[in-house]
């Protein structure tokens, strides 16, 4: 049996890699009516075969594109492609919010951790997936770069892989290879990625924060996210030592950490000494920073957020937000009312995993008002169809910037008690009042929180 010498087998790849190069349109041609698309998401959206795919809107009906949160237009979500693309979202960004609201789009109420597998017991089969890559290396392998997210199983699962080539991206390490034999057809570019620049945090989020950061010990491995309280949370851990991560994303907060040494990983008992991320979302200064890093190790979501993972992580800190939290502890953070919002997202993977890992803390962090202080975010009960992500047997600490509220274990009137204590004092008395007509609470433990 003869063997391939290494050149011959660089040659081939390098042929087969020219071979699949077209422009964008014509890479796009295998997408038929009827057909279920998974797009990457995040920073790696791949803006060019997006617009592609758009153009086509003229030849095709029924087409399905799914996707967690994307960066950039989504144009097929307009109400003039009706009937032409109808986005499933697994995880709403800003930029399909209106649609889903609107009827136009659906949402997929789901953790994280589930999606991938959807994927391969045939619930949610694929047919294309769409994908921003690294170049080759030398043995013809991209990288998926900025994401792995579901991406990886998607590829492993769909008929058709169509990639965009963008020199910008950055190669990446973990379980991120592609060879170029499993992609269809290429589309060679070469611009930034989408970036990500959250709003800089206010000093109410560093209320928020330094409470937090009073639950963190050192030797902590970290799951936080994007947003005012995550990084406001990294800004207030300077003088912490041996913090490790453990997320399904990071942005840029935590780039000052690593230089500085406070993020070294040297205490984490999975993968020491790495970042296991799944998302890196952010500037191009974080896209930059994970370019070739070996201590960033990405992984695919059901892996990162899988709550059996989490949990090998001694002192495994899990930090999530919610938009409400009633007095009984149950957390809404995927919809204002029967509006939906965002999703799931990990915060259930990660608050689980954290409660059962070794020294865990699993937190719930939100300012305590909404919309100019005018409303409570606790409050006396959920507003009506708020889908509940965490279960009130799931909520261990509540922060806001009035302190931490423990609930994991506690009755209902601790419950209350605790919350209304951290609650803004402006509305103290009707939660209490509440409280009281509900039988969660006497009168006088109601007066003592009063006052």
């Amino acid at each position: 049996m003869r063997t391939r010498a290494r050149g011959e087998e660089e040659m081939n790849w390098r042929e087969e890699y020219r071979n699949k190069c077209v422009d964008a349109a014509e890479a796009l041609k295998p997408v038929r009516s009827g057909d279920r698309v998974w797009v990457h998401s995040n920073c790696a959206t791949p803006a060019t075969l997006l617009n592609a795919l758009v153009a086509r809107a003229g030849e095709l009906r029924d087409v399905e594109i799914v996707h967690m949160k994307t960066l950039g237009d989504a144009a097929y979500t307009k109400p003039e492609y009706a009937g032409i693309f109808r986005h499933r979202a697994m995880f709403m960004g800003e930029n399909v919010r209106e649609a889903v609201i609107a009827g136009r789009a659906d949402y997929t109420p789901i953790f994280l951790s589930d999606i991938e597998g959807l994927f391969s017991n045939g619930n949610l089969p694929l047919d294309v997936v769409l994908i921003q890559v690294s170049p080759p290396d030398d043995h013809g392998y991209v990288t998926l770069g900025a994401e792995v997210g579901c991406t990886m199983s998607a590829i492993r699962c769909a008929r058709t892989v169509i990639a965009e080539v963008n020199d910008r991206m950055p190669r990446t390490h973990g379980e991120t290879a592609i060879h170029v034999s499993r992609i269809s057809a290429i589309v060679e570019t070469s611009h930034p990625l989408l970036e990500l620049h959250p709003e800089p945090f206010t000093e109410i989020h560093r209320r928020v924060a330094e409470n937090v950061a009073s639950l963190i010990p050192d030797g902590a491995t970290l799951q936080t996210g994007i947003g005012g309280i995550p990084d406001a949370v990294l800004a207030c851990l300077g003088d912490k030592h041996d913090l490790g991560i453990h997320s399904e994303l990071v942005g840029d907060g935590v780039i000052d950490l690593m230089e500085s040494g406070v993020i070294n990983g040297e205490r984490k008992t999975l993968h020491r000494g790495k970042v296991v991320i799944s998302i890196a979302l952010g500037s191009q200064r974080l896209i930059e920073f994970i370019r070739e890093n070996p201590a960033f190790e990405f992984r695919p979501i059901c892996y990162t957020n899988d709550p059996f993972v989490v949990a090998q992580n001694d002192r495994m800190v899990a930090i999530n937000s919610a938009l409400q939290v009633d007095l009984t502890g149950q957390v809404c953070a995927d919809s204002l009312g029967i509006k939906p919002y965002s999703g799931f997202g990990g915060q259930v993977d990660f608050i689980r995993g954290a409660a059962r890992s070794k020294g865990g803390v699993p937190i719930i962090a939100l300012l305590s008002t909404a919309r100019h202080g005018t409303i409570s975010r606790i409050a006396p009960m959920l507003e009506p169809g708020s889908g509940v992500v965490t279960s009130r047997g799931d909520v261990h600490y509540v922060v806001t910037e009035h302190g931490v509220a423990y609930l994991h274990g506690k009755t209902l009137r601790e419950r209350a008690e605790a919350l209304i204590a951290i609650a803004d004092p402006r509305f103290r008395d009707e939660l209490g009042d509440f409280a009281v007509r509900s039988h969660y609470m006497e009168r006088q433990a109601a007066a003592v929180i009063y006052a």
